[in-house]
């Protein structure tokens, strides 16, 4: 080869660099809306990168900016606050914590430094007044025990903040008819944290069974249980829980049975049974069984048990198919089935759903609304009409008997709008 040839292959290449390296500078000039997305609405979105055939990816969260969010102060900084809501802020899109209220000053400094939040924005439950005069506090979440929810949410009504309040709502259907009229005499939202309402598998199974995808919902079956651990903490102790099993992981079987239909139910029938001796049952109830009866016929059987090794089911059995959701009611692993008969054959298939913290879920749902004043989809009254039906419960367990309800006719009587699907 000569050096001819070598210098003319050189510059060749050379050449095709050039003309390479301009086309490589061309698109990165002027990239298409599939790799740098469109904004409209202050929105980002993305048009599919990949085939109609594949999965398409969510789109970006478009958080919306610190300042726009509804600023919380978290009221009770135990387990649940501190394991699973103060870290649900991080992935909510339009609240942000901005306030602590506890009784332990060391553990609220800790936590405070963690989150970002000022010294001054820290109170104890005797000084929850002065949270009138904090503006960056416009709502706030109550996640002290169940006993102290009243005190706690009338404070916080006083000082003219929005609650949102955990489960159970209190420990008596007069308490917390006594937190909805405080609630509307300061005209603040009060909304009760029943996640399930805004999981995604609970609110896909509303839907289908609303919709007629099962036919008519005859029966539904609920389990959700756990085994207590060390007797001495507050959910054993009656003065301040106000029950068992029952109010704690029960109640999820309740509320979620009156949601999928929207009926209110007109019976109860229950049994309970304590085992002697433990110490974890000396002030509260151990095992429950109860029936729901619903106007339209359906029923809703429920198991609930503070001694046995945790399950968390819910099916609905329907005159054409049936669905089931595996760790129905626990914070994270769901999993949705229907069964359904397709060419002659029974055939079951699962339903994916986008996993979202349920936690950042319901506060982005109160925050929407103490945004633009619309109803919470689970309002004070939810919660008043969980007490009325635990208390016949309780009765019905008590006496063997079947205990009557009164009718309620209109569907949903007892919530909000539908809450908004979002993305």
């Amino acid at each position: 080869m000569t050096d001819e040839s070598i210098t003319r292959r050189t510059a060749l290449f050379a050449a095709g660099a050039v003309g390479l390296g301009a086309a490589t500078a061309a698109a990165a000039a002027s990239p298409p809306p599939v790799d740098t997305g469109t904004i409209a609405a202050d929105k980002l979105t993305f048009p599919p990168n990949v085939a109609s055939t594949e999965v398409q990816p969510a789109p970006p969260p478009n958080p919306a900016p610190q300042d726009e969010r509804v600023g919380f102060a978290v009221i009770g900084l135990g387990k649940l606050a501190t394991e699973n809501i103060l870290p649900a802020f991080a992935q909510s899109k339009h609240a942000k914590p901005v306030a602590l209220v506890s009784g332990s000053p060391d553990k609220m400094a800790l936590i405070a430094r963690q989150y970002g939040i000022a010294a001054n924005s820290c109170y104890a439950y005797a000084d929850m007044a002065r949270l009138r005069d904090n503006p960056a506090v416009q709502a706030v979440y109550v996640v002290t025990p169940n006993a102290l929810h009243r005190r706690d949410v009338l404070a916080a009504a006083a000082a003219g903040k929005h609650v949102l309040c955990e489960k159970p709502m209190a420990t008596s259907s007069r308490e917390a008819r006594d937190m909805v009229a405080a609630c509307a005499r300061a005209n603040v939202k009060l909304m009760i944290a029943y996640r399930m309402q805004y999981q995604p598998h609970a609110r896909e199974a509303i839907r289908l069974a609303r919709g007629g995808a099962l036919g008519d919902v005859v029966l539904m079956d609920m389990v959700n249980n756990q085994n207590q651990g060390d007797p001495g903490q507050w959910r054993q102790k009656r003065a301040l829980a106000g029950g068992g099993s029952l109010p704690d992981v029960g109640l999820y079987c309740l509320n979620t049975s009156r949601a999928i239909l929207g009926e209110e139910p007109v019976a109860v029938t229950a049994s309970s049974w304590t085992p002697a001796g433990d110490p974890r049952f000396a002030e509260v109830e151990d095992n429950v069984a109860f029936t729901l009866h619903f106007p339209s016929g359906a029923m809703s059987n429920c198991l609930t048990s503070y001694s046995t090794h945790e399950l968390r089911r819910l099916k609905l059995l329907g005159s054409t198919g049936w669905l089931e959701i595996e760790n129905a009611f626990a914070y994270d692993g769901q999993r949705l089935r229907i069964a359904k008969l397709v060419d002659g054959r029974n055939e079951v298939t699962e339903r994916t759903m986008p996993a979202k913290n349920q936690f950042a879920v319901e506060l982005d749902h109160f925050a929407g609304c103490v945004k633009t004043g619309t109803p919470p989809r689970t309002p004070g009254e939810e919660g008043v009409q969980d007490h009325v039906v635990m208390e016949a419960i309780y009765a019905a367990a008590k006496t063997g008997r079947r205990v009557d309800l009164p009718r309620v006719a209109k569907r949903d009587a007892f919530r909000g709008p539908e809450p908004e699907a979002e993305g």
